[in-house]
C-alpha cells in the first residue's frame, strides 16, 4: 500500500504505533502476519527499540522474551516457534532442535546488546533493574560466539540464514559445495505469500535445507558442524554487529556496576579479537569489507551493505565513505544491499539488490556516532523520504521505492519511531 508524499510525520508515527501494535502477541512480535508468524531474533531487537519511543515496559517485555529461548550454551536462536502455525517452513520439527519453547539451531546478528543500552537510556530508573537481568544472558551470548564462531578472528556463520542476509552474494560460492541430494521434495511456504521474483531460487533454498538436516544430524554440536560442514564464512556483518555488542555491553557493564566491571578484560579481549578480524575481511580487490568462505580462503568479491557496518563498529575507512557517496549519487534510495555495479544486482530480490531500511538504520547510526554527520543525516532523509512514499514495506527498489516483501513490517516501523522520526523533532 502506497501512502502518498503529503502523509504527515505525525499520522505515520501513529501508523508505525498500530504496526507495532498489531504485531504484538503479548510477550514477543511477530515481524508481519502470515509471512513470518513467529519470534524473529533481531526483528524481536528492533521491535523493542520501536516500543522504547512510546513503551518502555513492553521494550524490556520483548527483550525478556527473546532470551527466554536462550541456550544452555548461550546461543539465542534466530526463531522461537512460540505456537504452531502451518504457514511458515520449515518450522519446528524440520530443526529438531528439541526445546521448549521449540526454536532453529542458528543464530543471528546480535543486535541485542547494543540496543538494550538505548532502551536503558529510555529510562534509565526503570531500566536499571531490567538492564541487570538481562546482563548476564547477554554476555553469555556473546560468550558463545568467541568460543564456537572464532575463525581468522573474525566471526563465521555456518548458515546464510544466521547472516540475517539470506540469498546474498557472499554465499554463492560456499554455498555450492552443499550437498543437496538428500533434500527430498518439501513445499515453500513463503512464496503464497509474497512474489517469487522477490524471494530467494529453489537452488537457494535446497541449500537451506540441506545445511538444517545437516546441523540437525549432530544435534547442533558446534564442534562437529565446524568439523563437518562445507560452508563455514566469515562475515562483515556478523564481526561488525558484534564488535559494536561487545563495546555496548562493556559500557553497560561499567555502568550498570558504578564504574566497575568484573568482565572488562574478557570483553576488552574480544574487542581486540573482532578488531583484527575486521581488517582480515578487507579485500583489496575491491577496495571494502567482504566475507571470506575460510573452507577456501577466497572473498565473495561482494560490496554489500554489510560492509559498511564498520562505522557502526567503530571503524574509520575513508575509502568506504567514497563507495557509500558514489551510491548516494547512483541511486534515489540508498543503501543498496548490493552493490548496483555487481553483475548479479537485482533491486527486488531480496539481498541482491533492495534497500532495507532497517539496515540504513544501522549504517546510519554508525555513520551519526563516527562524526560523519552529512552522510547520516542524507542516509535519513532517503529513508524517510521511502517510507513517505511507499509505506512501511520489509525492503523497496532502490530506484523507483516499489515496496517488496511483508508490508506492515514491524523493523520498518520501528524505525521510523527511533531513529527517523524522533531525528526530526
Amino acid at each position: 500500500m502506497t501512502t502518498g508524499i503529503h502523509e504527515d510525520s505525525q499520522s505515520l508515527n501513529q501508523r508505525a504505533q498500530s504496526i507495532l501494535k498489531a504485531n504484538d502477541k503479548g510477550e514477543y512480535t511477530v515481524p508481519t502476519h502470515g509471512l513470518y508468524p513467529y519470534q524473529w531474533n533481531w526483528d524481536s531487537v528492533l521491535a523493542a527499540w520501536g516500543f522504547a519511543s512510546f513503551n518502555v515496559d513492553r521494550a524490556w517485555q520483548e527483550l525478556d522474551s527473546l532470551f527466554g529461548g536462550q541456550w544452555e550454551n548461550g546461543m539465542v536462536p534466530h526463531i522461537i516457534f512460540h505456537q504452531p502455525d502451518e504457514s511458515y517452513f520449515p518450522g519446528p520439527a524440520v530443526w529438531g532442535a528439541d526445546r521448549s519453547p521449540a526454536t532453529t539451531g542458528i543464530t543471528q546478528p546480535p543486535i541485542a546488546a547494543t540496543f538494550a543500552r538505548k532502551i536503558y537510556d529510555e529510562d534509565r530508573e526503570l531500566g536499571l533493574s531490567r538492564a541487570q537481568a538481562l546482563y548476564t544472558p547477554l554476555l553469555r551470548w556473546h560468550r558463545w560466539f568467541m568460543t564456537y564462531r572464532v575463525e581468522e578472528n573474525a566471526i563465521v556463520i555456518t548458515h546464510p540464514w544466521e547472516s540475517g542476509r539470506d540469498n546474498a552474494v557472499d554465499w554463492d560460492l560456499p554455498a555450492r559445495q552443499v550437498d543437496v541430494s538428500q533434500v527430498g521434495e518439501y513445499t515453500r511456504r513463503d512464496t503464497a505469500h509474497v512474489n517469487s521474483d522477490m524471494r530467494p531460487k529453489k537452488a537457494d533454498y535446497d541449500r537451506y535445507i540441506a545445511l538444517v538436516n545437516l546441523g540437525r544430524n549432530t544435534g547442533w554440536d558446534e564442534e562437529k558442524i565446524r568439523e563437518i560442514s562445507p560452508f563455514r564464512v566469515a562475515d562483515p556483518g556478523m564481526t561488525f554487529i558484534l564488535l559494536r555488542a561487545c563495546r555496548d555491553l562493556l559500557w553497560l557493564s561499567e555502568e550498570l556496576n558504578h564504574g566497575e566491571s568484573a568482565d572488562k578484560d574478557e570483553i576488552e579481549g574480544w574487542i581486540s579479537t573482532l578488531e583484527a578480524g575486521a581488517q582480515r575481511l578487507w579485500n583489496p580487490a575491491i577496495s571494502a569489507y567482504d566475507s571470506l568462505d575460510i573452507r577456501t580462503g577466497n572473498y565473495a568479491g561482494s560490496l554489500s551493505n554489510a560492509s559498511y557496518l564498520c562505522w557502526y563498529a567503530g571503524i574509520r575507512s575513508s575509502t568506504m565513505l567514497e563507495h557509500l557517496n558514489r551510491v548516494y549519487q547512483q541511486l534515489p534510495y540508498p543503501v543498496p544491499s548490493l552493490d548496483p555495479g555487481h553483475p548479479e544486482f537485482d533491486p527486488l530480490r531480496y539481498w541482491r539488490g533492495p534497500v532495507w531500511p532497517f539496515f540504513n538504520a544501522l549504517i546510519g547510526i554508525g555513520l551519526e556516532d563516527i562524526g560523519h554527520a552529512d552522510e547520516a543525516l542524507h542516509l535519513k532523509d532517503a529513508t524517510r523520504k521511502l517510507i513517505t512514499e511507499e509505506g512501511f514495506f520489509e525492503y523497496c527498489h532502490p530506484q523507483s521505492a516499489q515496496g517488496a516483501g511483508g508490508d506492515n513490517f514491524t523493523w520498518t516501523a520501528a524505525i521510523w519511531l527511533s531513529w527517523i522520526d524522533r531525528g526530526m523533532n
